[in-house]
């Protein structure tokens, strides 16, 4: 086991923004959650699989809701409301461990993204959980049945949720994951687009079957890169592409963008206008919470489950749907994970789970 140190801890959070194509949440946020933890000196210890015992219990805490701004309108729909004084997931987590009647060993982190991932983080260190290096996504996705458990039949309930007003409950079963998707996504539309989450919870037997190892560690590699390049005054860009064993797709200037949040998801897409060796070509990039297909010029560049990713001109990673015209951004590719390219993680993860009929292409 591993102590982290702060300075990790913001690393992983960097690398995780990266990793999470667009989505997993606001980076700053994503700060925010985690500097309590730095003011307590709390400790968070990350395990390797093979150190968590089979007998041991973990969960996933998250939230799950849209990326996109609140507009005064929700905000005031929501005014009168209490609120809670912790985190949504953490109330959840709380909720999860009241229904088993026990405490749980271990926190796993639901994807790799700037403030979901912070979410595990804080829970593991103020509850003084290990956090497991591995999760079920290595990157971020927009629905639940999107995890790599889903992909070994693992189920997802009991499902813990909580709200920021304080409302909680526990979906002792559900009739599939697609299921779980639906509830909780409406249970977060009349949530101010946000809920936190627990599920999956599960034995450490389980878990060396169903989760993609060590993308804690390569997200700590990622922001490491991204880090030393910057003090060095290198390309931030280039660092992370070899760190991650991708490469440059496009660099150039956001021309425009548009966005909406639909059914409890931020959907929209960027173009981006070449600059240097790419002036004269154009980049488009589609989301739905997370960038899932790209286009050099109008033809297909990149698709999940392919982590698109972009870093604006100072090397900081860039969530949706924060773009602005004009904004310099570099987009590169990394690898998606091999336990997501069977054929049915294809089917989960690729092109046609995103409404597109095309068949899934791995970037040159």
């Amino acid at each position: 086991m591993k102590k982290l140190s702060q300075q990790d801890v913001i690393d992983i959070l960097y690398g995780c923004a990266i990793l999470g194509t667009g989505g997993g949440g606001s980076l700053q946020n994503g700060l925010e959650i985690v500097e309590e933890d730095f003011r307590e000196g709390n400790v968070l210890t990350l395990a390797s699989l093979d150190e968590i015992e089979d007998d041991a219990y973990t969960a996933v805490p998250y939230y799950c809701g849209s990326v996109s701004p609140a507009t005064d309108e929700e905000e005031e729909k929501y005014a009168g409301l209490p609120r809670i004084n912790m985190t949504e997931a953490m109330l959840a987590w709380k909720t999860m461990e009241a229904y088993y009647g026990k405490d749980f060993f271990g926190v796993v982190a639901t994807e790799l993204g700037g403030e979901n991932t912070a979410h595990a983080l804080h829970v593991a260190a103020k509850l003084g959980k290990v956090l497991v290096d591995g999760d079920p996504a290595g990157r971020s996705v927009p629905e639940l049945q999107q995890t790599t458990y889903y992909l070994n039949d693992v189920p997802i309930a009991p499902l813990a949720f909580a709200t920021a007003f304080g409302d909680t409950g526990v979906l002792s079963n559900v009739a599939n994951d697609f299921r779980a998707e639906a509830m909780v996504r409406a249970m977060s539309v009349v949530s101010g687009n946000k809920i936190g989450v627990v599920d999956h919870p599960a034995t450490g037997a389980v878990l060396k079957k169903a989760l993609i190892p060590n993308t804690i560690s390569y997200a700590l590699k990622i922001g490491e890169a991204l880090r030393v390049a910057k003090e060095k005054s290198e390309d931030p860009a280039e660092s992370v592409a070899k760190a991650g064993s991708g490469k440059i797709l496009f660099r150039g200037n956001v021309r425009e963008f548009t966005w909406d949040t639909i059914d409890g998801f931020t959907v929209g897409d960027v173009v981006i206008s070449g600059t240097g060796a790419y002036a004269g070509s154009e980049y488009k990039i589609l989301y739905k919470n997370e960038h899932f297909i790209s286009y050099l010029n109008e033809k297909i560049d990149v698709m999940a489950p392919d982590l698109i990713c972009i870093l604006d001109a100072s090397g900081r990673p860039v969530t949706n749907p924060s773009y602005e015209n004009g904004m310099g951004l570099v987009v590169l590719v990394l690898p998606a994970p091999k336990e997501l390219l069977s054929p049915r993680g294809i089917e989960v993860f690729g092109p046609r789970a995103f409404g597109l009929d095309i068949d899934f292409r791995p970037f040159k």
